[in-house]
Formats: C-alpha cells, sequence, structure tokens
C-alpha cells in the first residue's frame, strides 16, 4: 500500500498541513452506477484550500465552489446541493452565519453541513454544533477522514429513507434533519390526512394549502425524502391504510378510506410499496 504523503497549503493569514491519505472505496459507499450522483457544495475562502478540495472531490461528486456564505446561498437559489462542506472564518457571511441560515431556512434545511475549522477550542466546537452543523472536522484534517464523514452522512440518510418508504410504521420525523423539516413534515402529513379519502386531492391542492409555489413543494419534499410530492402523499396514505389493516379494518373498506377507487389497485400499489400485498402484510402481523 503506498505511503500517504502530507501536503502543505498556504492559507491566508495562516499554514495548514493536510494529509493526504489513499481515497477508500468502501468510505466512499460508491459504485459506478451511483457515481457523481450527488453533489457537494464547497465554501472556502482560501483559494489553494478551495481548489485542492475540489480536486479531490471531483472524480466522486458534482461540485460547486463558493468563496463566502453569500455566494453559497446564490448557489442553493438555483442549484441542487447534497451537502455543503464550510470553512467558518470567511468574508461577508461566515460559516456559522452561513450554517444558521440553512438550517433555519425551510429551502435548505435539509442539507446536511461539514464544518472545517483551524479553531481547536471546545466553545468553537459547540459554536458549530448549536449553528446546526452535522459534522465538525479541525484542520489539519486528513482527506481519508474527510471523505469518511461526507460518505457516512449521505449514506446514512439514504438508509434512513430507504427505511421510511419500506416500511410501513417508520414515522415521517425519522428523515427529518432539523427543526424545519420536521415542521414542514408535519403540516404536509396533517394536510394529506384531512383529505385522505378525497380522490381529486393532488400536489396543487398541497401547495396552495401549504403557500408553497408547486415548484417550492417539489424541490422541498425531494430534498428530505428523495420522493416527488406524488410519490410523498402515495405513501403517506399507504402508511394510514397500513395503520386501519393492522387494527382489523377490512382491505376493502380501508381502500375508499385512503382514497382509491379501486381495490384491485390499492393491493397492487401495496404491494409494490411494501412487498407484501395487504391481506399478507396483515397475515404477518398476526
Amino acid at each position: 500500500m503506498p505511503v500517504s504523503q502530507p501536503i502543505s497549503v498556504e492559507v491566508t493569514p495562516k499554514k495548514i498541513e493536510i494529509k493526504q491519505d489513499l481515497i477508500r472505496k468502501s468510505y466512499l459507499e460508491i459504485d459506478s452506477e451511483n457515481e457523481k450522483k450527488h453533489t457537494v457544495l464547497v465554501v472556502e475562502d482560501d483559494e489553494d484550500l478551495k481548489i485542492f478540495l475540489r480536486k479531490q472531490f471531483e472524480p466522486h461528486y458534482k461540485i460547486f465552489c463558493a468563496t463566502n456564505g453569500k455566494q453559497a446561498l446564490d448557489i442553493l437559489d438555483n442549484k441542487k446541493v447534497d451537502l455543503i462542506i464550510t470553512d467558518i472564518v470567511m468574508p461577508v457571511i461566515n460559516g456559522l452565519q452561513l450554517c444558521k441560515e440553512i438550517k433555519s431556512n425551510i429551502d435548505y434545511s435539509h442539507i446536511p453541513i461539514v464544518m472545517l475549522t483551524a479553531k481547536t477550542t471546545l466553545q468553537s466546537e459547540i459554536d458549530g454544533l448549536e449553528a446546526g452543523t452535522d459534522a465538525y472536522i479541525k484542520k489539519p484534517f486528513s482527506m481519508e477522514h474527510m471523505f469518511a464523514q461526507v460518505s457516512n452522512l449521505l449514506l446514512n440518510r439514504r438508509k434512513l429513507r430507504e427505511a421510511f418508504v419500506s416500511s410501513p410504521f417508520v414515522e415521517m420525523k425519522s428523515i427529518a434533519s432539523s427543526v424545519a423539516d420536521e415542521k414542514i413534515l408535519t403540516e404536509v402529513t396533517k394536510l394529506i390526512y384531512e383529505n385522505i379519502s378525497d380522490t381529486q386531492f393532488n400536489v396543487d391542492t398541497l401547495a396552495n394549502a401549504l403557500n408553497m409555489s408547486r415548484s417550492s413543494l417539489h424541490r422541498k419534499i425531494k430534498g428530505i425524502s428523495e420522493l416527488t410530492p406524488n410519490e410523498f402523499i402515495l405513501l403517506v396514505k399507504l402508511k394510514k391504510a397500513a395503520e386501519h389493516i393492522a387494527e382489523g379494518c377490512r382491505v376493502n373498506e380501508v381502500c375508499f378510506i385512503v382514497g382509491f377507487n379501486s381495490p384491485s389497485y390499492f393491493s397492487k400499489v401495496f404491494k409494490k410499496q411494501f412487498g407484501l400485498s395487504p391481506t399478507e402484510w396483515y397475515d404477518n402481523l398476526k
């Protein structure tokens, strides 16, 4: 195995050393099918470090770069971003301010944030966590550690989403990564429940009730769950159907309760979502 070589990068006004480790595929959790599926935004005012990080991540992720928090917010307004890596000390809008803005903004609050800092005090780490950062990395850092943090955040989010869509009893809040996420999911779910038997209830109705544009709703739901709003509405209905079936309600009755016109179609959709027909699923519960 090749020996890792340290790389010295000049950072104004300080110098840091970044240890470049062998990048291991096991940490990246990327296969040929998912290569470059995720987008990472690097926010760093030091040009050398920004270029270094871009070169390290580009073989594995789509990369956007910004020099400060303001530029980062402009990118977020126009691009889909799955994860953010940001320094703390930057001009215009620093990393802590950026983190607070993202985690309190309904459009971005689902995006995980990795924060970089040369500060080594406990208080600086506490400040980062209070701002809402998902991971905190101190300089100098190893790229192996960096890749492990990034890939684990993305992988854990994916596992939570997969469990949410495949299991009837996994709750909505399991995929919420912030207070803002949990709030919007609660509001969306409440509206779907209130209109659950209405066969005319759709994405436009939901967006209007939330005072959101259709595109904003799509972006938010997709960002949190990887589902389109239509798919999310359907999943909420199917989860509620599973609750009724578990309570002993007949499948044909549940079908109409949750807004399906055809029992056979309901059974087909239920099986596609959860792997078992409603009857098979109920038999497994007993």
